[in-house]
C-alpha cells in the first residue's frame, strides 16, 4: 500500500484534513472529540506523516492528542508552507486548499518527523510565553513612567510595576517547581546552569523552547537555535552571511549568556578577542559565541555531564 501523507490546516475552531494521494478531505472541530474522530478515521491506514503548521495556541492540544495516538508528526514553519504554495502557483487561499497544499508539501519534501512535546513541556511553554509578555509589559510601563506628570498615573504605574514583579516571581517559581519535579528536566537545568554565563532564567528558555537539545547534531542545533550563519552567493558575488530563521526566543535567550561568556569565560573570551582582532564586528563575534554555547549545551546534555573548566 502507498504511504499516505496527511495535511491538516489548523484554525481556532476547525481542522481541515486532506489525505494525499487519495484526495480525501474532511473537516473536524478543533476539540478533543474532533481529535478522536480523526484518529478513528485514519486508523489502520499506512500514514507516513501528519503535516501541520505551527499556529500558536491553536495547534498545541491537537499536536499532543495526535502524538499520544502514536501518529508521525511534522510541524512546519508557516513561512516555508507559504513559499511552497507560492511555488505551486496557488494564489487563492482557503482552509481546504491549505490542507491539500500541506499534504503535498509533506509528500514531496518529506520533512523530519518529530515527537510531540510532553504535557510538562507544554505547561512550561505556556508559562514562558506568559513570562515573556510580562517582561514586555514591564518595559512598556517603565518607558511610559518617564513621561508621566500626573501623581495619580505615577502611583498607578508603580502599582502596575509591583504587580508585574509579583507575577514574574510567581511564574518563575512555578517553572522551577515543575522542572525540579521531573528528574530529566532537573538534570537538564543543572547541566545548563553549570555553563558559565547561562543563568537559571536563560536555562528556563532553553528547556521550554528547545526540548530537542541532546538529540541533535551540531549543525542542526545551530540552525534550530537561529544562530547559524546563512551564506549568500550568486555567480561571482558573495554577500555577507547573516543569521535568520530558527527559534527567535532561543536566539534572544543566548545573547546575554554570550555577552557574559565573552568577558568571563577564558575560552570564549579568547575566541571573541581573536575574532575582533581580525576585524570581525562585535555582533558577529557574539553570534559565533552564541552558536558555540548552544552547541556546547547540546553536547553536554547528550553526554549527561556538567560543564567543567579545562585543566591547564
Amino acid at each position: 500500500m502507498t504511504d499516505l501523507t496527511i495535511g491538516i490546516d489548523v484554525s481556532k475552531d476547525t481542522l481541515d484534513v486532506h489525505i494525499h494521494p487519495a484526495g480525501e478531505h474532511r473537516q473536524f472541530p478543533n476539540t478533543p472529540t474532533g481529535f478522536r474522530t480523526i484518529v478513528r478515521w485514519i486508523a489502520d491506514r499506512p500514514v507516513a506523516r501528519l503535516v501541520f503548521e505551527a499556529t500558536g495556541p491553536y495547534h498545541r492540544a491537537f499536536e499532543r492528542a495526535m502524538g499520544e495516538a502514536g501518529l508521525p508528526l511534522c510541524k512546519v514553519n508557516p513561512r516555508q508552507a507559504k513559499r511552497f504554495g507560492e511555488a505551486l502557483g496557488q494564489l487563492a487561499k482557503t482552509d481546504r486548499m491549505d490542507a491539500g497544499m500541506l499534504a503535498r508539501f509533506g509528500a514531496l519534501l518529506e520533512p523530519d518527523v518529530r515527537p510531540a512535546p510532553s504535557k510538562i513541556i507544554s505547561d512550561l511553554k505556556d508559562l514562558h510565553v506568559a513570562r515573556t509578555a510580562l517582561i514586555k509589559d514591564r518595559t512598556a510601563a517603565k518607558n511610559r513612567e518617564k513621561s508621566l506628570q500626573s501623581l495619580l498615573l505615577k502611583r498607578q504605574s508603580r502599582e502596575r510595576l509591583a504587580q508585574i514583579a509579583r507575577h514574574l516571581e510567581a511564574i518563575e517559581d512555578r517553572m522551577l517547581t515543575i522542572i525540579e519535579s521531573d528528574q530529566d528536566l532537573a538534570r537538564r537545568l543543572a547541566i545548563l546552569a553549570s555553563i558559565p554565563g547561562v543563568a537559571t532564567r536563560s536555562a528556563f528558555t532553553l528547556i521550554a523552547d528547545m526540548p530537542e537539545l541532546g538529540t541533535l547534531d551540531s549543525q542542526a542545533t545551530a540552525a534550530l537555535s537561529g544562530a547559524a550563519p546563512m551564506t549568500r552567493q550568486s555567480g561571482k558575488r558573495t554577500g555577507k552571511a547573516f543569521v535568520t530563521g530558527g527559534r527567535v526566543n532561543v536566539r534572544q535567550a543566548l545573547y546575554m549568556p554570550a555577552l557574559v561568556a565573552a568577558r568571563f569565560n577564558p575560552d570564549f573570551a579568547a575566541m571573541y578577542q581573536a575574532m575582533t582582532a581580525r576585524g570581525k564586528p562585535p555582533k558577529v563575534a557574539l553570534t559565533a559565541i552564541m552558536r558555540k554555547l548552544i552547541i556546547l549545551a547540546n553536547a553536554l546534555i547528550k553526554a549527561d555531564r556538567k560543564w567543567e573548566p579545562r585543566v591547564a
